[in-house]
């Protein structure tokens, strides 16, 4: 038997994979876990969609994604008496105190965190289930209120049999230095920069590529030329998936420099273990769950999130040190597959619904 269930898009349909009949309004996806079991993946609001598929379907439990469509996802949970399932993806106060559009007199007025704070442990508690990505964000709950034992970590960790590695290699006559993501304030790239003018007599050189875009990007265009080390740094926009992990492959060490604050402090970006599973040494900041992976799987070199001459110290040791960089390779590339892999964290989501 198949667990079968809905992910609700708005202009999208369903598709009942079985027998590939279409519905309106969204998409059925089958999934062999817990026999006869059949729940619903919303991911936008529109209650008039969920209200004629309610009519059509009949389901076992609602699984919401983030906390902003909590209200709704509890709404039908009760109406229709099916479990609800709250997968927090970010600690969204935080995030939201952080966000640009928050920072303003209006944007605070709107965005009240107290207010946040409150509907999240209001819908936290009346949540059959609730996901979180790292134990540091399942620690925040249980210390707000949340109950223990409703509290699952599932990591959004890598999918090897949907990962190829890319067959480029580092270019010999450079030590590349590799970010890809998003470019704002909060990505720390600002710190990066300016501990590159410490790594000028390196050899053989460092340079600096940084793939995405964002509204920081002039920002970082003129620190870089202000900091004389606009040679070294290459700013190549957004590039498509497959390229990225070319670049991936073409990199010597691979970045993940975020700002910590309360938010970076409670989850984990999908790329550190796909830099893991790819065989790059990471360099990365000291937010608390980056800092515990990398030093529990020796995949990489922590520094102070703020400190230019710490990042640079990193990056040096690793050119010195042949061995430590050989060490980091394998002891990444081994954990990923060992302790921090999909097919791991499948089981936990898979247990969540078969119990």
């Amino acid at each position: 038997q198949n667990v079968k269930y809905g992910r609700l898009q708005r202009g999208g349909i369903i598709e009942n994979i079985e027998d590939g009949k279409d519905i309106e309004f969204n998409k059925l996806i089958t999934s062999k876990t817990n026999p006869n079991y059949k729940f619903i993946r919303m991911n936008l609001e529109d209650k008039e969609a969920m209200d004629k598929l309610f009519k059509t379907e009949k389901f076992d439990a609602i699984h919401i994604h983030d906390l902003p469509l909590a209200k709704v996802g509890y709404e039908f949970a009760k109406k229709h008496n099916i479990k609800l399932t709250l997968d927090l993806h970010e600690n969204w106060p935080a995030l939201l105190r952080i966000a640009t559009h928050t920072q303003s007199i209006l944007g605070q007025f709107l965005s009240n965190d107290k207010e946040w704070i409150k509907y999240e442990i209001k819908y936290c508690k009346l949540a059959d289930n609730v996901i979180v990505v790292v134990e540091e964000a399942k620690d925040r709950l249980i210390n707000l209120g949340v109950e223990e034992d409703k509290i699952s970590v599932v990591s959004n960790t890598l999918n090897t049999k949907h990962f190829d590695l890319t067959n480029h290699m580092p270019n010999p006559e450079f030590f590349t230095l590799l970010y890809a993501g998003g470019i704002n304030l909060h990505r720390g790239l600002q710190y990066v920069i300016m501990g590159l003018k410490h790594l000028k007599n390196t050899t053989p050189k460092v340079r600096l590529q940084i793939l995405g875009d964002g509204s920081y990007l002039p920002t970082l265009r003129k620190l870089a030329k202000d900091e004389g080390v606009e040679e070294i740094v290459e700013f190549t926009g957004w590039k498509p998936y497959k390229e990225m992990i070319n670049y991936v492959g073409k990199a010597d060490v691979c970045l993940i420099p975020h700002v910590k604050n309360d938010h970076t402090n409670s989850t984990i970006p999908h790329k550190i273990f796909q830099y893991m599973y790819a065989g790059k040494p990471i360099i990365a900041s000291d937010c608390l769950p980056i800092k515990r992976i990398i030093n529990t799987t020796k995949s990489g070199l922590i520094y102070e999130y703020n400190n230019p001459k710490e990042f640079a110290k990193a990056v040096s040791s690793i050119i010195s040190d042949e061995d430590l960089k050989l060490n980091l390779i394998n002891s990444g590339k081994n954990k990923v597959l060992k302790d921090y892999s999909w097919e791991i964290d499948s089981k936990v989501l898979n247990q969540l619904y078969s119990g």
